[in-house]
């Protein structure tokens, strides 16, 4: 019977892998987070103010939600993009 010995080095690279695991699901869970907020405040969601001109009525959006939702779709991304690239050691 033949035993395989993992030194320091694969260790800790079992390791990385268990850390980067879960911070992948996290970033694409908040990505999609974000991206619903977004989408949800611009499109779909009750908007935050009408404007009642002498020519015109028009629904403006929740600015504060849309931008707050691509800030999350934005860092989501970049957590699981730079959990799931390979580095160099």
């Amino acid at each position: 019977m033949q035993r395989f010995v993992i030194g320091a080095r694969g260790r800790a690279n079992a390791r990385s892998i268990h850390m980067r695991i879960p911070a992948i699901i996290i970033g694409v869970v908040l990505a999609a987070l974000g991206g619903v907020i977004a989408y949800r405040a611009a499109f779909l969601e009750p908007n935050a103010a009408i404007v009642v001109t002498d020519r015109d009525v028009r629904e403006v959006p929740d600015m504060l939600r849309i931008v707050g939702g691509v800030a999350l779709l934005l860092a989501g991304a970049a957590i699981a993009f730079f959990a799931a690239r390979r580095t160099r050691s």
